[in-house]
Protein backbone atom coordinates (compact mmCIF):
# COMPACT_ATOMS: atom_id res chain seq x y z
CA UNK A 1 0.00 0.00 0.00
CA UNK A 2 3.00 2.30 0.45
CA UNK A 3 3.24 2.76 -3.34
CA UNK A 4 -0.08 4.59 -3.67
CA UNK A 5 0.36 8.31 -4.31
CA UNK A 6 -2.90 9.39 -2.74
CA UNK A 7 -0.97 11.47 -0.24
CA UNK A 8 -2.27 9.70 2.87
CA UNK A 9 0.26 9.02 5.62
CA UNK A 10 -0.11 7.09 8.85
CA UNK A 11 0.37 10.32 10.80
CA UNK A 12 -2.51 11.80 8.80
CA UNK A 13 -4.68 8.77 9.48
CA UNK A 14 -3.94 9.02 13.21
CA UNK A 15 -4.82 12.74 13.20
CA UNK A 16 -8.09 12.00 11.42
CA UNK A 17 -9.10 9.30 13.90
CA UNK A 18 -8.17 11.57 16.81
CA UNK A 19 -10.24 14.45 15.43
CA UNK A 20 -13.17 12.20 14.52
CA UNK A 21 -13.27 10.57 17.95
CA UNK A 22 -13.11 13.89 19.77
CA UNK A 23 -15.80 15.35 17.50
CA UNK A 24 -18.11 12.36 18.01
CA UNK A 25 -17.55 12.62 21.74
CA UNK A 26 -18.67 16.25 21.67
CA UNK A 27 -21.66 15.52 19.42
CA UNK A 28 -22.66 12.24 21.09
CA UNK A 29 -25.54 13.57 23.18
CA UNK A 30 -26.90 15.64 20.29
CA UNK A 31 -26.86 12.61 17.97
CA UNK A 32 -28.42 10.39 20.64
CA UNK A 33 -31.29 12.88 20.93
CA UNK A 34 -31.91 12.69 17.17
CA UNK A 35 -32.23 8.90 17.26
CA UNK A 36 -35.78 7.98 16.20
CA UNK A 37 -35.07 5.47 13.41
CA UNK A 38 -35.01 2.49 13.19
CA UNK A 39 -35.57 2.30 16.97
CA UNK A 40 -35.78 5.37 19.25
CA UNK A 41 -33.30 3.97 21.75
CA UNK A 42 -31.21 7.12 22.01
CA UNK A 43 -27.77 5.55 21.48
CA UNK A 44 -26.69 6.20 17.88
CA UNK A 45 -24.16 8.88 18.82
CA UNK A 46 -22.77 6.76 21.62
CA UNK A 47 -22.45 3.71 19.36
CA UNK A 48 -20.65 5.62 16.60
CA UNK A 49 -18.32 7.20 19.15
CA UNK A 50 -17.48 3.82 20.68
CA UNK A 51 -16.87 2.33 17.22
CA UNK A 52 -14.41 5.04 16.16
CA UNK A 53 -12.76 5.29 19.59
CA UNK A 54 -12.06 1.53 19.48
CA UNK A 55 -10.29 2.05 16.16
CA UNK A 56 -8.31 5.00 17.51
CA UNK A 57 -7.26 3.11 20.63
CA UNK A 58 -6.06 0.11 18.62
CA UNK A 59 -4.10 2.29 16.20
CA UNK A 60 -2.41 4.18 19.04
CA UNK A 61 -1.43 0.93 20.77
CA UNK A 62 -0.12 -0.56 17.51
CA UNK A 63 2.03 2.51 16.82
CA UNK A 64 3.34 2.52 20.37
CA UNK A 65 4.32 -1.15 20.03
CA UNK A 66 5.89 -0.60 16.58
CA UNK A 67 7.11 2.96 15.90
CA UNK A 68 7.92 1.90 12.32
CA UNK A 69 4.40 0.59 11.63
CA UNK A 70 3.65 0.88 7.91
CA UNK A 71 0.70 2.74 6.47
CA UNK A 72 -0.83 -0.47 5.15
CA UNK A 73 -0.51 -2.30 8.44
CA UNK A 74 -1.79 0.72 10.36
CA UNK A 75 -4.89 1.04 8.22
CA UNK A 76 -5.50 -2.70 8.52
CA UNK A 77 -5.39 -2.34 12.31
CA UNK A 78 -7.82 0.57 12.06
CA UNK A 79 -10.32 -1.35 9.92
CA UNK A 80 -10.22 -4.51 12.01
CA UNK A 81 -10.58 -2.61 15.29
CA UNK A 82 -13.57 -0.69 13.93
CA UNK A 83 -15.20 -3.98 12.93
CA UNK A 84 -14.45 -5.61 16.29
CA UNK A 85 -15.60 -2.58 18.26
CA UNK A 86 -18.66 -1.69 16.17
CA UNK A 87 -21.81 -0.98 18.21
CA UNK A 88 -25.38 -0.63 17.04
CA UNK A 89 -26.81 -0.29 13.55
CA UNK A 90 -24.96 2.89 12.56
CA UNK A 91 -21.71 1.82 14.19
CA UNK A 92 -21.67 -1.42 12.21
CA UNK A 93 -22.41 0.43 8.96
CA UNK A 94 -19.68 2.98 9.72
CA UNK A 95 -17.17 0.19 10.38
CA UNK A 96 -18.00 -1.32 6.98
CA UNK A 97 -17.47 2.05 5.32
CA UNK A 98 -14.04 2.39 6.92
CA UNK A 99 -13.12 -1.14 5.94
CA UNK A 100 -14.15 -0.66 2.30
CA UNK A 101 -12.33 2.67 2.10
CA UNK A 102 -9.12 1.13 3.42
CA UNK A 103 -9.37 -1.92 1.16
CA UNK A 104 -9.83 0.26 -1.92
CA UNK A 105 -6.74 2.32 -1.12
CA UNK A 106 -4.74 -0.84 -0.38
CA UNK A 107 -5.60 -2.27 -3.78
CA UNK A 108 -5.14 0.91 -5.80
CA UNK A 109 -2.43 1.21 -8.42
CA UNK A 110 -0.04 4.16 -8.53
CA UNK A 111 -2.29 7.17 -9.09
CA UNK A 112 -1.34 10.16 -11.26
CA UNK A 113 -4.51 11.82 -9.96
CA UNK A 114 -4.67 11.05 -6.24
CA UNK A 115 -7.95 12.95 -5.85
CA UNK A 116 -9.64 10.38 -8.07
CA UNK A 117 -8.26 7.56 -5.93
CA UNK A 118 -9.69 9.12 -2.76
CA UNK A 119 -13.07 9.76 -4.40
CA UNK A 120 -13.22 6.19 -5.71
CA UNK A 121 -12.47 4.90 -2.21
CA UNK A 122 -15.39 6.96 -0.87
CA UNK A 123 -17.66 5.52 -3.57
CA UNK A 124 -16.51 2.01 -2.64
CA UNK A 125 -17.41 2.75 0.98
CA UNK A 126 -20.90 3.84 -0.05
CA UNK A 127 -21.48 0.71 -2.12
CA UNK A 128 -20.31 -1.44 0.78
CA UNK A 129 -22.70 0.28 3.18
CA UNK A 130 -25.69 -0.38 0.93
CA UNK A 131 -24.61 -3.99 0.43
CA UNK A 132 -24.29 -4.50 4.18
CA UNK A 133 -27.88 -3.54 4.97
CA UNK A 134 -30.61 -6.12 4.56
CA UNK A 135 -33.19 -3.58 3.32
CA UNK A 136 -31.60 -0.23 2.42
CA UNK A 137 -33.73 2.79 3.36
CA UNK A 138 -33.21 6.29 1.99
CA UNK A 139 -33.17 9.23 4.37
CA UNK A 140 -30.56 7.50 6.54
CA UNK A 141 -26.77 7.32 6.81
CA UNK A 142 -26.84 5.55 3.42
CA UNK A 143 -28.28 8.59 1.62
CA UNK A 144 -25.79 10.90 3.27
CA UNK A 145 -22.92 8.61 2.26
CA UNK A 146 -24.18 8.45 -1.34
CA UNK A 147 -24.38 12.22 -1.61
CA UNK A 148 -20.88 12.60 -0.17
CA UNK A 149 -19.24 10.08 -2.50
CA UNK A 150 -21.08 11.41 -5.57
CA UNK A 151 -19.83 14.92 -4.76
CA UNK A 152 -16.31 13.56 -4.25
CA UNK A 153 -16.36 11.84 -7.65
CA UNK A 154 -17.70 14.97 -9.32
CA UNK A 155 -15.03 17.15 -7.72
CA UNK A 156 -12.25 14.72 -8.62
CA UNK A 157 -13.50 14.70 -12.20
CA UNK A 158 -12.86 18.45 -12.37
CA UNK A 159 -9.21 17.85 -11.54
CA UNK A 160 -9.23 19.44 -8.09
CA UNK A 161 -6.69 18.69 -5.39
CA UNK A 162 -7.26 15.95 -2.82
CA UNK A 163 -8.20 18.27 0.02
CA UNK A 164 -10.96 19.78 -2.12
CA UNK A 165 -12.44 16.30 -2.58
CA UNK A 166 -12.84 16.02 1.21
CA UNK A 167 -14.35 19.51 1.34
CA UNK A 168 -16.88 18.71 -1.40
CA UNK A 169 -17.84 15.42 0.25
CA UNK A 170 -18.37 17.02 3.67
CA UNK A 171 -20.48 19.86 2.23
CA UNK A 172 -22.64 17.47 0.21
CA UNK A 173 -23.14 15.27 3.28
CA UNK A 174 -24.42 18.20 5.32
CA UNK A 175 -26.83 19.17 2.55
CA UNK A 176 -28.06 15.57 2.23
CA UNK A 177 -28.55 15.37 5.98
CA UNK A 178 -30.87 18.37 5.88
CA UNK A 179 -32.98 16.55 3.27
CA UNK A 180 -33.40 13.33 5.28
CA UNK A 181 -36.77 14.41 6.82
CA UNK A 182 -38.11 14.73 3.27
CA UNK A 183 -37.12 11.14 2.56
CA UNK A 184 -38.21 9.39 5.75
CA UNK A 185 -41.62 10.12 7.23
CA UNK A 186 -40.70 9.15 10.79
CA UNK A 187 -38.04 11.88 10.77
CA UNK A 188 -40.46 14.47 9.48
CA UNK A 189 -43.00 13.58 12.16
CA UNK A 190 -40.37 13.92 14.89
CA UNK A 191 -38.92 17.09 13.40
CA UNK A 192 -35.35 15.77 13.31
CA UNK A 193 -32.68 14.75 10.82
CA UNK A 194 -31.31 11.22 10.72
CA UNK A 195 -29.01 10.43 13.65
CA UNK A 196 -26.70 8.09 11.73
CA UNK A 197 -26.41 10.59 8.90
CA UNK A 198 -25.51 13.29 11.40
CA UNK A 199 -22.80 11.05 12.83
CA UNK A 200 -21.37 10.44 9.37
CA UNK A 201 -21.30 14.20 8.79
CA UNK A 202 -19.20 14.57 11.94
CA UNK A 203 -16.75 11.97 10.59
CA UNK A 204 -16.55 13.61 7.15
CA UNK A 205 -16.07 17.02 8.76
CA UNK A 206 -13.15 15.48 10.65
CA UNK A 207 -11.69 14.24 7.36
CA UNK A 208 -12.01 17.73 5.91
CA UNK A 209 -10.34 19.26 8.96
CA UNK A 210 -7.48 16.77 8.71
CA UNK A 211 -6.97 17.51 5.00
CA UNK A 212 -7.33 21.29 5.09
CA UNK A 213 -6.75 22.43 8.65
CA UNK A 214 -10.08 24.25 8.55
CA UNK A 215 -12.93 23.47 10.89
CA UNK A 216 -16.38 23.45 9.27
CA UNK A 217 -19.08 25.85 10.42
CA UNK A 218 -21.12 24.60 13.40
CA UNK A 219 -24.06 22.46 12.36
CA UNK A 220 -27.52 23.65 13.35
CA UNK A 221 -29.75 20.60 13.09
CA UNK A 222 -33.47 21.15 12.54
CA UNK A 223 -34.80 19.74 15.80
CA UNK A 224 -38.48 20.13 16.35
CA UNK A 225 -40.74 19.99 19.36
CA UNK A 226 -40.60 16.20 19.38
CA UNK A 227 -36.94 16.09 20.39
CA UNK A 228 -37.63 15.96 24.13
CA UNK A 229 -40.37 13.30 23.95
CA UNK A 230 -38.22 11.17 21.63
CA UNK A 231 -35.17 11.35 23.90
CA UNK A 232 -37.35 10.74 26.91
CA UNK A 233 -38.58 7.42 25.53
CA UNK A 234 -35.19 5.97 26.48
CA UNK A 235 -36.25 6.35 30.11
CA UNK A 236 -39.65 4.80 29.64
CA UNK A 237 -40.92 1.37 28.72
CA UNK A 238 -42.38 2.01 25.27
CA UNK A 239 -39.22 2.07 23.20
CA UNK A 240 -40.36 -0.18 20.36
CA UNK A 241 -44.16 -0.32 20.28
CA UNK A 242 -44.29 -1.44 16.65
CA UNK A 243 -41.05 -3.39 16.20
CA UNK A 244 -38.96 -6.27 17.54
CA UNK A 245 -38.07 -6.17 21.21
CA UNK A 246 -34.40 -7.14 21.13
CA UNK A 247 -31.17 -6.02 19.50
CA UNK A 248 -28.79 -8.92 18.87
CA UNK A 249 -25.14 -8.40 17.93
CA UNK A 250 -22.26 -10.84 17.66
CA UNK A 251 -18.95 -11.37 15.94
CA UNK A 252 -18.93 -14.40 13.65
CA UNK A 253 -15.95 -16.51 12.60
CA UNK A 254 -16.66 -18.20 9.25
CA UNK A 255 -14.44 -20.83 7.68
CA UNK A 256 -15.01 -22.47 4.29
CA UNK A 257 -17.73 -21.41 1.84
CA UNK A 258 -17.77 -17.98 3.47
CA UNK A 259 -19.91 -16.12 0.94
CA UNK A 260 -22.50 -18.89 0.71
CA UNK A 261 -22.77 -19.13 4.49
CA UNK A 262 -23.15 -15.36 4.87
CA UNK A 263 -25.78 -15.23 2.14
CA UNK A 264 -27.76 -17.93 3.93
CA UNK A 265 -27.33 -16.11 7.24
CA UNK A 266 -28.69 -12.88 5.75
CA UNK A 267 -31.72 -14.75 4.42
CA UNK A 268 -32.48 -16.40 7.76
CA UNK A 269 -32.03 -13.24 9.79
CA UNK A 270 -34.08 -11.12 7.37
CA UNK A 271 -37.01 -13.48 7.97
CA UNK A 272 -36.63 -13.10 11.74
CA UNK A 273 -36.59 -9.32 12.11
CA UNK A 274 -35.36 -5.99 10.74
CA UNK A 275 -32.47 -3.49 10.92
CA UNK A 276 -30.24 -6.25 9.57
CA UNK A 277 -26.59 -5.37 8.97
CA UNK A 278 -23.92 -8.00 8.27
CA UNK A 279 -20.43 -6.69 7.53
CA UNK A 280 -16.91 -8.06 7.40
CA UNK A 281 -14.91 -10.53 5.36
CA UNK A 282 -11.82 -12.73 5.39
CA UNK A 283 -13.29 -14.97 8.06
CA UNK A 284 -14.55 -12.33 10.52
CA UNK A 285 -18.02 -10.74 10.38
CA UNK A 286 -20.06 -8.42 12.56
CA UNK A 287 -23.78 -9.21 12.75
CA UNK A 288 -26.54 -6.84 13.89
CA UNK A 289 -30.29 -7.47 13.83
CA UNK A 290 -33.48 -6.53 15.70
CA UNK A 291 -35.64 -9.58 16.51
CA UNK A 292 -38.18 -10.99 18.91
CA UNK A 293 -36.66 -14.47 18.88
CA UNK A 294 -33.14 -14.06 20.25
CA UNK A 295 -32.43 -17.79 20.24
CA UNK A 296 -33.24 -18.14 16.56
CA UNK A 297 -30.94 -15.23 15.69
CA UNK A 298 -28.05 -16.84 17.52
CA UNK A 299 -28.83 -20.28 16.09
CA UNK A 300 -28.62 -18.76 12.61
CA UNK A 301 -25.12 -17.59 13.48
CA UNK A 302 -24.16 -21.04 14.77
CA UNK A 303 -25.29 -22.53 11.47
CA UNK A 304 -23.02 -20.11 9.59
CA UNK A 305 -19.94 -20.25 11.81
CA UNK A 306 -18.83 -19.53 15.37
CA UNK A 307 -20.60 -16.61 17.07
CA UNK A 308 -18.75 -14.89 19.92
CA UNK A 309 -18.97 -11.65 21.91
CA UNK A 310 -22.74 -11.97 21.76
CA UNK A 311 -24.62 -8.87 23.02
CA UNK A 312 -28.38 -8.84 23.52
CA UNK A 313 -30.27 -5.67 24.45
CA UNK A 314 -33.93 -5.71 25.50
CA UNK A 315 -35.11 -2.29 24.38
CA UNK A 316 -37.90 -2.00 26.93
CA UNK A 317 -35.56 -2.83 29.82
CA UNK A 318 -32.52 -0.91 28.62
CA UNK A 319 -33.11 2.17 30.73
CA UNK A 320 -34.22 0.18 33.76
CA UNK A 321 -30.98 -1.79 33.63
CA UNK A 322 -29.07 1.47 33.50
CA UNK A 323 -30.85 2.75 36.59
CA UNK A 324 -30.07 -0.50 38.39
CA UNK A 325 -26.38 -0.20 37.59
CA UNK A 326 -26.35 3.39 38.75
CA UNK A 327 -28.13 2.62 42.00
CA UNK A 328 -25.50 0.03 42.97
CA UNK A 329 -22.72 2.61 42.80
CA UNK A 330 -21.87 4.89 45.69
CA UNK A 331 -19.24 7.39 46.68
CA UNK A 332 -16.37 9.00 44.83
CA UNK A 333 -13.02 7.57 43.73
CA UNK A 334 -9.86 9.08 42.27
CA UNK A 335 -8.07 6.91 39.68
CA UNK A 336 -4.43 7.95 39.22
CA UNK A 337 -1.77 6.71 36.82
CA UNK A 338 1.54 6.28 38.67
CA UNK A 339 4.93 5.97 36.95
CA UNK A 340 6.79 4.29 39.81
CA UNK A 341 6.39 2.31 43.02
CA UNK A 342 7.03 5.33 45.23
CA UNK A 343 4.56 7.45 43.29
CA UNK A 344 2.03 4.65 43.56
CA UNK A 345 2.42 4.71 47.35
CA UNK A 346 1.96 8.49 47.42
CA UNK A 347 -1.25 8.31 45.40
CA UNK A 348 -2.54 5.31 47.35
CA UNK A 349 -1.92 7.01 50.69
CA UNK A 350 -3.96 9.96 49.41
CA UNK A 351 -6.88 7.62 48.69
CA UNK A 352 -6.45 7.01 44.97
CA UNK A 353 -6.86 3.77 43.05
CA UNK A 354 -3.58 3.40 41.17
CA UNK A 355 -3.08 2.22 37.59
CA UNK A 356 0.60 1.52 36.76
CA UNK A 357 1.93 3.64 33.90
CA UNK A 358 4.77 5.83 32.75
CA UNK A 359 7.08 5.90 29.71
CA UNK A 360 7.17 2.57 27.94
CA UNK A 361 4.23 1.12 29.86
CA UNK A 362 1.40 3.57 29.42
CA UNK A 363 -1.96 2.06 30.36
CA UNK A 364 -4.45 1.17 27.64
CA UNK A 365 -7.97 2.50 27.44
CA UNK A 366 -9.16 -0.93 28.55
CA UNK A 367 -7.06 -0.85 31.71
CA UNK A 368 -8.34 2.62 32.60
CA UNK A 369 -11.92 1.60 31.84
CA UNK A 370 -11.58 -1.45 34.09
CA UNK A 371 -10.32 0.74 36.93
CA UNK A 372 -13.12 3.28 36.48
CA UNK A 373 -15.94 0.76 36.31
CA UNK A 374 -14.48 -1.77 38.71
CA UNK A 375 -14.06 0.58 41.67
CA UNK A 376 -17.83 0.66 42.29
CA UNK A 377 -17.99 4.44 42.72
CA UNK A 378 -20.78 6.59 41.33
CA UNK A 379 -18.35 9.46 40.72
CA UNK A 380 -14.80 9.02 39.45
CA UNK A 381 -12.00 11.54 38.92
CA UNK A 382 -9.17 10.39 36.63
CA UNK A 383 -5.62 11.75 36.84
CA UNK A 384 -3.72 10.53 33.71
CA UNK A 385 -0.48 12.27 34.82
CA UNK A 386 0.97 11.94 31.33
CA UNK A 387 0.18 13.83 28.13
CA UNK A 388 -0.07 10.70 25.98
CA UNK A 389 -2.45 9.06 28.46
CA UNK A 390 -4.97 11.91 28.58
CA UNK A 391 -6.77 10.83 25.40
CA UNK A 392 -6.95 7.19 26.44
CA UNK A 393 -8.43 8.34 29.75
CA UNK A 394 -11.02 10.47 27.97
CA UNK A 395 -12.14 7.54 25.81
CA UNK A 396 -12.38 5.31 28.88
CA UNK A 397 -14.37 8.00 30.70
CA UNK A 398 -16.89 8.46 27.92
CA UNK A 399 -17.27 4.70 27.50
CA UNK A 400 -17.87 4.26 31.24
CA UNK A 401 -20.48 7.00 31.23
CA UNK A 402 -22.25 5.52 28.22
CA UNK A 403 -22.28 1.90 29.37
CA UNK A 404 -22.12 1.98 33.16
CA UNK A 405 -23.94 5.16 34.21
CA UNK A 406 -21.01 6.45 36.24
CA UNK A 407 -20.07 10.15 36.30
CA UNK A 408 -16.44 10.54 35.22
CA UNK A 409 -14.23 13.61 34.92
CA UNK A 410 -10.71 13.54 33.50
CA UNK A 411 -8.40 16.23 34.86
CA UNK A 412 -5.81 16.64 32.06
CA UNK A 413 -2.68 16.32 34.21
CA UNK A 414 0.38 16.01 31.97
CA UNK A 415 2.89 15.24 34.72
CA UNK A 416 3.06 13.10 37.84
CA UNK A 417 3.69 16.16 40.01
CA UNK A 418 0.52 17.80 38.68
CA UNK A 419 -1.40 14.74 39.79
CA UNK A 420 0.16 14.89 43.24
CA UNK A 421 -0.86 18.52 43.57
CA UNK A 422 -4.40 17.79 42.40
CA UNK A 423 -5.00 14.92 44.80
CA UNK A 424 -3.62 16.95 47.70
CA UNK A 425 -6.72 19.18 47.54
CA UNK A 426 -9.19 16.36 46.84
CA UNK A 427 -12.11 16.58 49.25
CA UNK A 428 -14.86 13.92 48.99
CA UNK A 429 -17.12 16.03 51.22
CA UNK A 430 -17.47 18.68 48.53
CA UNK A 431 -19.89 18.37 45.63
CA UNK A 432 -18.47 16.48 42.65
CA UNK A 433 -18.29 19.58 40.44
CA UNK A 434 -16.66 21.68 43.18
CA UNK A 435 -14.10 18.96 43.90
CA UNK A 436 -13.20 18.63 40.22
CA UNK A 437 -12.90 22.41 39.83
CA UNK A 438 -10.56 22.71 42.82
CA UNK A 439 -8.38 19.79 41.71
CA UNK A 440 -8.25 21.10 38.14
CA UNK A 441 -7.34 24.63 39.20
CA UNK A 442 -4.58 23.35 41.48
CA UNK A 443 -3.10 21.14 38.76
CA UNK A 444 -3.13 24.01 36.24
CA UNK A 445 -1.22 26.30 38.59
CA UNK A 446 1.63 23.81 38.99
CA UNK A 447 4.76 24.65 36.99
CA UNK A 448 6.54 21.36 36.33
CA UNK A 449 9.83 20.06 35.00
CA UNK A 450 12.22 17.11 35.07
CA UNK A 451 15.75 16.00 34.31
CA UNK A 452 16.83 13.05 32.25
CA UNK A 453 19.84 11.73 30.34
CA UNK A 454 20.04 11.84 26.54
CA UNK A 455 20.05 8.36 25.00
CA UNK A 456 21.49 9.52 21.66
CA UNK A 457 22.63 12.53 19.67
CA UNK A 458 19.69 14.78 18.83
CA UNK A 459 18.51 18.31 18.21
CA UNK A 460 16.32 19.67 21.01
CA UNK A 461 14.47 22.92 21.66
CA UNK A 462 17.49 23.89 23.78
CA UNK A 463 20.02 23.01 21.07
CA UNK A 464 21.99 19.89 20.09
CA UNK A 465 22.83 17.19 22.60
CA UNK A 466 25.06 14.15 22.67
CA UNK A 467 24.36 10.74 24.21
CA UNK A 468 24.92 10.99 27.96
CA UNK A 469 24.18 14.72 28.21
CA UNK A 470 21.94 15.93 31.03
CA UNK A 471 18.65 17.33 29.74
CA UNK A 472 16.31 19.64 31.61
CA UNK A 473 12.59 19.62 30.85
CA UNK A 474 10.27 22.57 31.49
CA UNK A 475 6.54 22.15 30.88
CA UNK A 476 7.13 19.14 28.63
CA UNK A 477 9.83 20.69 26.39
CA UNK A 478 13.59 20.26 26.56
CA UNK A 479 14.86 23.59 27.84
CA UNK A 480 18.37 22.94 29.20
CA UNK A 481 21.32 20.89 27.91
CA UNK A 482 24.33 20.33 30.18
CA UNK A 483 26.90 17.87 31.41
CA UNK A 484 25.86 17.64 35.08
CA UNK A 485 22.45 16.45 36.27
CA UNK A 486 22.60 18.48 39.47
CA UNK A 487 23.43 21.73 37.68
CA UNK A 488 20.74 21.11 35.07
CA UNK A 489 18.16 20.32 37.77
CA UNK A 490 18.98 23.54 39.63
CA UNK A 491 18.68 25.52 36.40
CA UNK A 492 15.27 23.97 35.72
CA UNK A 493 14.06 24.92 39.19
CA UNK A 494 15.43 28.45 38.87
CA UNK A 495 13.39 28.87 35.70
CA UNK A 496 10.28 27.50 37.38
CA UNK A 497 10.82 29.78 40.41
CA UNK A 498 11.30 32.86 38.24
CA UNK A 499 7.55 33.38 38.34
CA UNK A 500 7.45 33.06 42.13
CA UNK A 501 6.34 30.15 44.25
CA UNK A 502 5.90 28.89 47.80
CA UNK A 503 6.41 25.13 47.51
CA UNK A 504 8.96 23.11 45.56
CA UNK A 505 8.31 19.37 45.20
CA UNK A 506 11.14 17.05 44.15
CA UNK A 507 10.41 13.42 43.28
CA UNK A 508 13.44 11.16 42.93
CA UNK A 509 13.57 8.39 40.37
CA UNK A 510 15.40 5.08 40.44
CA UNK A 511 18.70 5.63 42.29
CA UNK A 512 18.05 9.37 42.37
CA UNK A 513 17.76 9.87 46.13
CA UNK A 514 21.19 11.47 46.65
CA UNK A 515 20.66 13.80 43.70
CA UNK A 516 17.28 14.87 45.08
CA UNK A 517 18.77 15.75 48.47
CA UNK A 518 21.58 17.80 46.88
CA UNK A 519 19.17 19.76 44.69
CA UNK A 520 16.80 20.33 47.63
CA UNK A 521 19.68 21.71 49.73
CA UNK A 522 20.66 24.16 47.01
CA UNK A 523 17.10 25.39 46.60
CA UNK A 524 16.79 25.92 50.37
CA UNK A 525 20.10 27.81 50.38
CA UNK A 526 19.17 30.22 47.60
CA UNK A 527 15.42 30.45 48.30
CA UNK A 528 14.98 30.28 52.07
CA UNK A 529 11.37 31.51 51.85
CA UNK A 530 10.35 28.47 49.76
CA UNK A 531 9.28 25.17 51.34
CA UNK A 532 10.88 22.09 49.78
CA UNK A 533 9.33 18.61 49.87
CA UNK A 534 11.27 15.55 48.69
CA UNK A 535 9.59 12.24 47.82
CA UNK A 536 10.85 8.91 46.54
CA UNK A 537 8.99 8.18 43.31
CA UNK A 538 10.88 5.27 41.79
CA UNK A 539 10.09 6.33 38.21
CA UNK A 540 12.33 5.21 35.36
CA UNK A 541 14.12 7.45 32.82
CA UNK A 542 13.74 10.62 34.90
CA UNK A 543 16.11 10.86 37.90
CA UNK A 544 14.11 13.86 39.13
CA UNK A 545 10.61 15.22 38.65
CA UNK A 546 10.12 18.74 40.01
CA UNK A 547 7.33 21.23 40.45
CA UNK A 548 6.67 24.71 41.83
CA UNK A 549 3.38 25.81 43.35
Amino acid sequence: MEHVTHGITLDGVARFVDIATDALSSAREEIDALNVYPVPDGDTGTNMFLTVSAARDALREARAADPDLSLGDGMAVLARAALMGARGNSGVILSQMLRAYVRHLAGAEVADRPAETIAAAMAEATEASYAAVGTPVEGTILSVSRAASDAALEAAGRGVRTREVFTAAAAAARAALARTPEQLEVLAQAGVVDAGGRGLCVVLDAAETTATGRRPSPWSAPIGTHQIPVAATVLGEDLTPDGPGYEVMYLLDVGSDEQERIAELRTRLAALGDSLVVVGGEGLWNVHVHVDDVGAAIEAGIAAGRPHRVRVTHFAEQAAAGRLRASSRTGRQVVAVAAGAGLAELFTSAGALVVPGGPGQRPSTGQLLEAITGCGAAEVVVLPNDGDTVRAAEIAARTAEAEHDVSVEVIPTHAQVQGLAAISVHEPGRSFDADVREMTATARHVRHGAVTVAARRAITMAGPCEAGDALGVVAGDFAVVGSDLEEVAVEVLERLLAGGGELVTIVSGEDGGALAEKVAARVEEHHPHVDVAVHEGGQSRYPLLVSVE
